[in-house]
């Protein structure tokens, strides 16, 4: 969330912001609302406070003149308590619906980064050239004439969105895993395998629900009675794992990482540079995260995105670097670098890595914090993500960039001892 002392002090700059994202008459309302709610529950602590203390007083009045023999001049004890219970219940009420819209406020974008959708995204660095193919075919086709996924069978298993890998796709799918896994570990990130099934607190803290929340898959109320969910992404179990801790200042940064198939309801698109494996219900993918100090957070996100291109540049492919929009970028992030591949099909580059640097907007719902050496007070750590790399991507990249005039495909070549050729060809 949103720091509410900051609303409190310095709301126009908070609603120039938000502006970047929002309607600004939507984002007056807002905070008009949150600051009225804010209003009504500090003057609710206040007579909550008041009336405690002249509560005791009174209580103390009582028994000294009980003590004394005296007939007390103050009601007894339990008189104020029915008043008391109220003002905590309406205290309980504002302080709810408080938490509601500060949950719905967006993090607020960095200083350089603009306002406007995916029409304001700049291009900031391009690595290679296009590679000029002679015959050039999409990757379902090269995909099917290599025997590397077998679409159909994968909508017989799961319905529309989902596909199978097969032979030499299968091990090319696991092979790219494998040496992802192998670079981020060299790269000094812990390796996770969090669970798939999920707590709604973790989709909270990531800032995914509320607003999100019907992207993913749920498991029924009766089966999850606290709240369960697939999992869409891992940068959600490694935020959610951290929840309510104070981490040790001295390992910060702490960085991790984990492989885990990702699960989302959106719909498989049906245009042409969303076919076969680039848009699905379920992907692989390897995700990099950060918990930082904020004066790290700078530097973590340059390394992040440094090190997600390298994979990249180690594969060999094509791409580009763009700062994303506010409006095109996650609501819960401050800024996102996108590393995007060429598709030659399409004649479109296509994003295999989101870096993204969340302030401390999540560490917020997260209640996950740090402690100054020496001091008592803890401060809200940040938070930086980034895929390190989303395969269904680079998959069809591979065999788009790297085909021959023969429908066969050179294997990029850091992975050709893994799988033991360095061209796959047509059955």
């Amino acid at each position: 969330m949103l720091d509410m002392e900051l609303i409190r002090k310095d709301r126009d700059a908070v609603a120039s912001a938000l502006a970047k994202r929002l309607d600004p008459a939507e984002v007056t309302r807002a905070l008009d609302e949150i600051q009225q709610l804010d209003q009504q529950r500090r003057s609710l602590i206040s007579e909550i406070d008041g009336d405690r203390q002249r509560r005791k007083a009174e209580a103390r009045a009582y028994a000294e003149a009980k003590r004394a023999g005296r007939e007390p001049e103050v009601a007894a004890p339990e008189a104020g308590r029915k008043q008391l219970a109220e003002l905590e219940a309406e205290l309980d009420e504002v302080q709810g619906r408080l938490r509601d819209r500060m949950s719905e406020l967006p993090n607020l974008p960095a200083d350089d980064v603009v306002p406007g959708g995916k029409e304001a995204n700049r291009v900031v660095r391009t690595f290679g050239e296009p590679p000029a193919i002679e015959k050039l075919r999409d990757h379902v086709e090269l995909s099917r004439m290599l025997g590397l996924v077998d679409h159909e069978r994968g909508v017989k298993l799961g319905g529309s969105g989902f596909w199978m890998y097969t032979g030499m796709g299968a091990r090319l799918e696991w092979a790219l895993l494998n040496w992802l896994i192998d670079q981020n570990v060299r790269a000094g990130y812990e390796f996770l395998l969090p669970p798939h099934l999920l707590l709604d607190t973790a989709g909270f803290a990531a800032g995914q629900f509320p607003k999100f929340y019907d992207d993913v898959y749920h498991l029924d109320r009766q089966s999850a009675p606290r709240g369960q969910f697939l999992l869409p992404t891992s940068e959600t179990a490694i935020l959610g794992a951290y929840q309510n801790e104070i981490l040790e200042t001295a390992k910060l940064p702490l960085k991790a990482f984990a492989y885990t198939p990702c699960y989302r309801r959106e719909a498989a698109g049906s245009h042409s540079d969303e076919r076969g494996t680039v848009r699905g219900h379920q992907f692989n993918k390897v995700e990099i995260f950060q918990f930082t100090l904020p004066e790290q957070a700078d530097a973590a996100l340059e390394e992040m995105v440094t090190h997600a291109e390298s994979l990249v540049e180690g594969l060999g492919l094509h791409y580009q670097r763009t700062l994303l929009a506010a409006g095109d970028s996650s609501a819960s992030m401050r800024k996102t670098l996108d590393i995007e591949v060429w598709m030659p099909s399409t004649g479109k580059y296509k994003e295999v890595s989101s870096v993204s640097w969340g302030g401390d907007y999540q560490a917020r719902r997260a209640a996950i914090r740090y402690r100054e050496p020496g001091g008592k007070q803890t401060r809200f750590v940040h938070t930086l993500n980034g895929s390190a790399l989303a395969t269904s991507r680079l998959f069809p990249a591979i065999l788009e960039q790297f085909q021959q005039p023969d429908g066969s495909v050179v294997v990029p070549e850091v992975l050709r001892d893994r799988l033991g050729t360095d061209l796959l060809t047509p059955r």
